[in-house]
């Protein structure tokens, strides 16, 4: 059987996430994930590739606001209400790698802290719900669309798989260089490359393609350090062309619903 172990989510793309006992799962994506996204003053969003240093930053998510703070000083934190009235942020234009879609520019005082803790001019944005960034068409079919996500609204990875992978490491690797929604225990080391249609609990899902992985893997997110595992050891019998693939991507393909650790996850 295979079994919910852990749901993750990361408010803030490339910022640090947290697990929850349950979660709402919807179209875009876990309720809360990646909502919210850093740019630079042209719109262009900014992850750990270009500084590392966002791993520090860990976030936390209440009934009124988004908390982001110094993970070695929880205390330094800045908070940012979930909502705002209508019409008092600004819209822009964002990019996600080839994608434009529009973002709300959260105030100056919030933008001005980020920007002193990174020590790189940056923005706060947000994706509101009138937001449709589109899914690939090559691998999902129309009418899919995502949050700040990289391409797809979720990833799921098997302990079996980095188990396998940390078998062949020298000093073993948490699974948050990975960065997925969902983690399940049972069956085999990278089952989930060849999933199609699966459900947790009464939630239908399909997986759409593998996840290429990037150097963000390689960054310890509790010191931002980088170093060449994992990427060194998984191109030794990861890699299928150019790309190193860990995890599976994957949509929603049924009704929004509540997923919950412990809950069976069931090829269908």
């Amino acid at each position: 059987m295979l079994l919910l172990s852990d749901i993750r989510i990361y408010p803030v793309k490339s910022m640090g996430g947290f697990s929850v006992p349950e979660a709402l799962a919807g179209p875009r994506g876990l309720q809360h994930d990646r909502r919210w996204m850093l740019t630079d003053e042209n719109g262009r969003f900014i992850s750990q590739r270009e500084i590392p240093d966002m791993a520090l930053l860990g976030t936390a998510v209440d009934d009124a606001f988004l908390h982001i703070f110094r993970k070695n000083n929880p205390e330094q934190e800045i908070r940012i209400p979930l909502e705002y009235p209508a019409g008092t942020l600004p819209e822009i234009a964002v990019q996600v790698w080839d994608d434009t879609c529009r973002a709300q520019v959260l105030p100056a005082k919030i933008n001005n802290w980020l920007s002193t803790e990174l020590k790189q001019t940056v923005q706060l944005v947000y994706m509101p719900d009138t937001t449709r960034r589109d899914t690939d068409p090559a691998y999902t079919p129309e009418g899919f669309y995502v949050s700040f996500a990289d391409g797809y609204p979720y990833l799921i990875i098997g302990q079996a798989s980095l188990d396998a992978l940390n078998d062949r490491l020298d000093i073993p690797l948490p699974m948050n260089r990975f960065r997925p929604n969902f983690v399940f225990t049972g069956g085999a080391p990278h089952e989930e490359d060849d999933w199609s249609d699966f459900s947790i609990g009464g939630v239908q899902f399909r997986g759409v393609k593998p996840c290429g992985r990037c150097i963000i893997t390689t960054t310890d997110q509790e010191t931002a350090e980088r170093a060449a595992e994992p990427l060194k050891t998984l191109a030794t019998y990861r890699q299928k062309g150019k790309k190193i693939l860990f995890g599976q991507n994957v949509i929603l393909t049924g009704a929004e619903g509540v997923v919950r650790v412990g809950m069976e996850v069931k090829k269908l």
